[in-house]
């Protein structure tokens, strides 16, 4: 990274990875880089979370898999991707090669502990990766369909052998329906996790009354968009709280006021989603209106302003 980068006062430093701002690009909001590439400027943003990566190939849900309605909006891909070796041998390389001062962060993905490890130890030595998103939202197969997250002991698995096959960063995303964010978060980070990510999605479902069907094709959903914000604010708040490493707040953000909401609770990076899908080109105005505020407010650094809560 360039000296003024470092220097900028919305560089942030979060396990030993440095990022010339705190706005994120969410897991599947830009697939693998190259699909925004000529709509956005990647290289102005902190980072990006890759779409997930599972060891093979996965089709995903039947089609329709993403739908809006009133309150934001509501998807089920299925995880779909092209699976390690296309994403190794294709996509990083190309972000390697095309993006310099952006992040990139590998989402990763599986149906069994063991995926975990064999995705990370495969894309490890790959240039274009800084760290690893572990999502643990995912199925259990072994388990009878629990998610990892919500499997103490699967879920240190999870980490453990991720860890003990790279030494870069490990970011873990939690779920937000978990019953104590918090002490999943401590598993997570005994087990070696040097981050956590909240919040996924919530469940939720859509009916067209027309047909008296869900909207989507798999039926339930992830829901998504700005009324995700305040969920999304506490998760950080109480992560933060339970655990000493940092946070990357997700979830509704659409505004600066929205992604400074999550700083000032704890987090240290923002990711961005649906809003990013509306409109590529907001991230970029997310990361202006922040210098704006700082400045403003004589920050000299926001990472000065992450976790200032007054509360309780």
């Amino acid at each position: 990274m360039s000296s003024a980068a470092s220097t900028s006062p919305l560089a942030i430093t979060l396990a030993g990875v440095s990022f010339q701002n705190p706005v994120l690009l969410a897991a599947g909001t830009a697939a693998y880089g190259r699909e925004l590439a000529g709509v956005i400027v990647l290289d102005a943003l902190g980072g990006l979370v890759t779409k997930a990566v599972s060891p093979l190939p996965r089709a995903g849900w039947d089609a329709p898999r993403v739908a809006d309605f009133p309150g934001g909006m509501i998807n089920a891909v299925g995880l779909a991707n092209p699976g390690l070796e296309v994403v190794r041998e294709v996509e990083l390389p190309w972000l390697a090669g095309h993006v310099e001062r952006a992040r990139v962060i590998v989402n990763v993905v599986g149906d069994a502990v063991e995926d975990y490890a064999t995705v990370v130890r495969a894309l490890d030595p790959i240039p274009g990766a800084h760290a690893f998103e572990l999502n643990v939202s995912c199925p259990n197969v072994r388990a009878g369909g629990v998610e990892f997250g919500a499997d103490p002991c699967a879920l240190a698995e999870v980490v453990q052998g991720a860890r003990a096959v790279s030494s870069r960063p490990l970011i873990v995303k939690l779920s937000p329906t978990l019953p104590d964010l918090g002490r999943t978060a401590s598993i997570a980070v005994d087990a070696g996790a040097d981050a956590i990510s909240v919040i996924n999605t919530i469940p939720g479902l859509v009916i067209d009354v027309e047909r008296r069907r869900p909207v989507l094709g798999f039926g339930t959903g992830g829901v998504s968009g700005p009324g995700l914000v305040p969920v999304g604010v506490l998760a950080t708040h109480r992560v933060r709280r339970a655990v000493n490493v940092p946070v990357i707040g997700v979830g509704g953000i659409a505004t600066a006021n929205d992604a400074l909401q999550y700083l000032i609770a704890g987090a240290s990076l923002v990711a961005i989603g649906t809003a990013a899908l509306r409109d590529p080109r907001l991230p970029e105005r997310i990361v202006k209106e922040l210098g704006e505020w700082c400045e403003r407010h004589g920050v000299r650094a926001l990472s000065e302003v992450v976790g200032t809560l007054e509360w309780p």
